[in-house]
């Protein structure tokens, strides 16, 4: 006998976490049944106190204790003052020394514009876990290669996404996925999940103390005086156990490793190089692509600057790279393949159907929008020059960009039943003062990490809201999934909002 609906999602609540591979049977007449088109524009590298952190109504700096604001060194004893290093690790002598809180960047005695370009904190795995300190938030300084720089946050009210957080719903509590950097938090927007690298050379491997540490260099400094010395390089690439967690380029072009001499132009050398080592072996985990497919729900991946990078991307090995990674080239694009999930899954391969009908360039992305001919699900990476990455781009630069995006969409005829999800991928090595969600059900070994500022727009947000509800980047995969009645994702946590509570 054929099943209700109601059965249906009865059994699959039932088999969640035994990921029984259960599709979730959509529920009609919800406000979440009326969204027809999903947009996820997924900016860089700020938290939440970073840029919001005097939103009206909002729980932000003047909210955080004196536990949190307050910077310990190594020997948990409080910094004597908040010092930014350079890339040499020593104080960088274009920076005054501050107190030990927190300190606007665009006062003084920095007033630095939001046009100008501006350090960047080491954002990486076993960092990023140490800065948290279990929810104090009290090691962002002592943890990182520019040292004080981590407590820097704006007064963002003159930007253009302020206004549109104003005037649609800002979520004050959506924490990144996982602890580190762009690269895992961009595979946790897909499939939440880490990636694998099993062979991985104990190169890559990375050298914990006795109590799960980063091991230190035996010279490594106070944080009165140096920025930290750690044994792995970056941090390292690779758990003990074989979880890639910090940046690894992928297997197909375009990537960070150029080509093999002797090849195809559109894999990245399995030998690796010396600058960027050796890329992910391609992956095989389920993504949300997998399930929406599976489900004949259409869906896209706009990247800008991607058709540039894939010609970049193939060129000889040894060439010089015009767009991946071409930081300091004036007008450069900066395109980073560590930001582009898909191209590690072997289902999206070069030369299968799959890349082609669902991987396309950003500049295609606006020419749907504004066609009105956008799949149901689209994911839309603004190229480097546009996502507000610090030390590449500026903050001004990526604002204009998407709120320029926000109008297009507003204008688009499939506007009347869209939403909009406009969030960080991670927190860029920024403080920020609310613990991460602990315990069953919202964390596990890989996060969620610090809060990133995430903006809820359309037609069916709540106006002039702030949404106190708990959310982590899964929470947009849960929402996917429960929409269109998809077979959940293992790595979504269960406790995590769906981002419904914030649609009228």
């Amino acid at each position: 006998m054929r099943q209700r609906p109601a059965a249906i999602a009865l059994a699959c609540a039932a088999s969640l976490l035994a990921s029984a591979g259960c599709a979730v049977a959509p529920t009609a007449g919800t406000a979440m049944q009326r969204v027809q088109h999903l947009v996820v524009i997924y900016a860089e590298n700020h938290s939440f106190d970073n840029l919001y952190g005097l939103f009206p109504g909002a729980d932000g700096i003047a909210n955080a204790s004196a536990e949190q604001t307050t910077q310990l060194d190594h020997d948990g004893k409080p910094l004597k003052e908040l010092i930014v290093f350079g890339a040499d690790g020593q104080p960088d002598a274009r920076f005054p020394r501050l107190p030990n809180a927190p300190f606007r960047i665009d006062a003084a005695p920095l007033n630095k514009r939001h046009d100008e370009i501006v350090p960047s904190g080491i954002h990486a795995f076993w960092h990023h876990r140490e800065q948290i300190a279990g929810g104090r938030n009290n090691l962002f300084a002592a943890m990182s290669n520019v040292g004080g720089w981590t407590m820097g946050y704006y007064d963002s009210s003159s930007q253009q996404l302020w206004q549109w957080a104003k005037e649609y719903t800002l979520a004050d509590q959506f924490f990144m996925g996982a602890y580190g950097g762009s690269y895992l938090n961009h595979q946790y927007l897909v499939c939440a999940c880490a990636p694998r690298h099993d062979n991985a050379p104990e190169a890559m491997k990375v050298k914990l103390d006795a109590d799960g540490r980063l091991s230190k260099l035996a010279d490594s400094p106070s944080a009165n005086v140096a920025a930290v010395k750690v044994v792995s390089k970056g941090g390292g690439q690779v758990s003990p156990d074989g979880y890639s967690l910090n940046t690894t380029q992928p297997p197909y072009q375009p990537s960070g490793v150029s080509p093999a001499v002797s090849g195809s132009p559109e894999l990245a050398d399995p030998a690796g190089n010396a600058q960027m080592g050796l890329p992910l072996p391609a992956q095989t985990s389920r993504t949300i692509g997998d399930t929406l497919s599976a489900r004949g729900v259409g869906w896209a991946w706009y990247a800008g600057g991607w058709d540039a990078a894939l010609a970049d991307g193939r060129q000889p090995s040894g060439a010089k790279r015009n767009v991946i990674y071409s930081f300091g080239v004036p007008g450069s694009l900066v395109f980073q393949p560590h930001h582009q999930p898909f191209n590690y899954f072997t289902r999206f391969a070069p030369g299968t159907a799959d890349r082609a009908r669902h991987l396309k360039d950003g500049e295609q992305f606006l020419r749907d929008a504004a066609a009105g001919t956008l799949p149901a699900v689209s994911f839309y990476k603004p190229v480097g020059r546009d996502n507000q990455h610090p030390a590449y781009t500026d903050v001004k630069t990526g604002d204009s960009h998407m709120a320029a995006v926000l109008q297009t969409l507003r204008q688009s005829p499939q506007w009347q039943d869209m939403l909009i999800v406009l969030t960080y991928d991670e927190n860029g090595g920024y403080w920020d003062h609310v613990p991460p969600p602990s315990g069953p059900g919202w964390s596990d070994r890989f996060g969620p990490g610090t809060r990133v500022p995430t903006l809820l727009i359309g037609p069916g947000v709540k106006r002039g809201h702030v949404d106190h509800n708990r959310y982590d980047t899964s929470s947009i995969l849960k929402f996917i999934t429960q929409r269109w009645g998809l077979e959940p994702l293992p790595g979504v946590r269960a406790n995590v909002g769906d981002l419904s509570a914030a649609l009228q």
